[in-house]
């Protein structure tokens, strides 16, 4: 794979900002590759705004930012038509979804009709406005982020939502001496440095490309639709994983297969990222949350209780 270089590249790029979060950004560059839409979940302060303008620093291509708040429309996402007095016709005016890279800042603080404008755009890189549908440019990400839910002023993301979302993921509060290293950074200036642009927007395109052409075998293959399957039957889930899981799942272990420089998928590779991949996928039951039962150890569980295929030459 002749891009599979420019991973390090870019990761090495994201690290002048984002300090001793290597397993974050490879999770980041994974979504990218892969096609998908990342979720990022956690306390304020800890760099979630920050990793989406890494990212699209080292990426010569579009990127907007969006602000959400409570009086956030869905025009203001998707644009609107807005009639044009000197040629007699109605012309569509973009909204702030048209772009690469777009960082949708606290969408938890919108109304969740504002959120829904994100469905259409998301799943199949389009909008439509007054029946006209518009396709969206490529590469098309959409990097969300959201304080938790017991947070003054949040609304829930609905499942339609979240399932869209290839992965959610949180940064976490960094270890004492990488905190050293960002404030040592902060204080001479280079921690707010704009990057400059690693790869561009068609080099993108042609990774995704070679990330489709990573060798996944039938016996991976199953093992995933077993692993989404278990969710589905496990006594303390209410709503398993979706069709779209397994899809997500796939995708996602060929662009990390990618990043490792492998032309072909192993089993820690599925393994690795069922914990992102799944986690904002399913409910939990009644009874287990009354337990207090955390969605990853049930996962762990569920993961004990597949067996893992064995790869002959690998």
């Amino acid at each position: 794979m002749e891009n599979q270089f420019r991973v390090q590249n870019m990761l090495h790029s994201m690290e002048q900002t984002i300090v001793g979060k290597r397993e974050v950004l490879e999770y980041t560059l994974i979504t990218l590759l892969a096609g998908g839409h990342l979720l990022l979940e956690d306390v304020p302060g800890v760099g979630k705004t920050t990793l989406a303008k890494a990212l699209a620093q080292t990426i010569d291509c579009g990127f907007t930012r969006i602000q959400f708040t409570p009086d956030t429309l869905p025009g203001d996402i998707t644009g609107l038509s807005i009639y044009n007095m000197q040629t007699g016709k109605f012309e569509y005016c973009k909204g702030a979804i048209v772009n690469n890279i777009i960082l949708a800042d606290e969408i938890n603080r919108t109304s969740p009709k504002t959120q829904a404008s994100l469905l259409e755009a998301m799943e199949e890189k389009q909008v439509t406005v007054d029946g006209v549908t518009y396709s969206l440019d490529r590469p098309f990400m959409v990097i969300a982020t959201q304080n938790p839910v017991d947070f003054l002023g949040t609304y829930n993301l609905p499942e339609a939502q979240l399932d869209r979302f290839m992965m959610k993921i949180s940064i976490g509060y960094p270890k004492a001496g990488d905190e050293k290293v960002m404030a040592d950074r902060f204080l001479s200036k280079q921690l707010g440095k704009k990057l400059e642009p690693v790869v561009d927007g068609d080099t993108v395109l042609k990774m995704q490309q070679e990330v489709e052409q990573i060798m996944i075998c039938q016996e991976l293959v199953t093992y995933t639709t077993k692993i989404v399957q278990e969710t589905r039957k496990d006594a303390n889930i209410s709503l398993g994983a979706s069709p779209r899981a397994t899809l997500a799942l796939l995708r996602a272990a060929q662009a990390l297969a990618y990043i490792s420089e492998r032309d072909y998928c192993i089993p820690d590779d599925i393994i690795r990222l069922i914990q992102p991949v799944l986690s904002h996928r399913i409910i939990l039951s009644s009874e287990a949350r009354i337990s207090q039962a955390k969605t990853a150890t049930i996962l762990k569980s569920i993961i004990a209780k597949v067996q893992v295929p064995v790869l002959a030459g690998r």
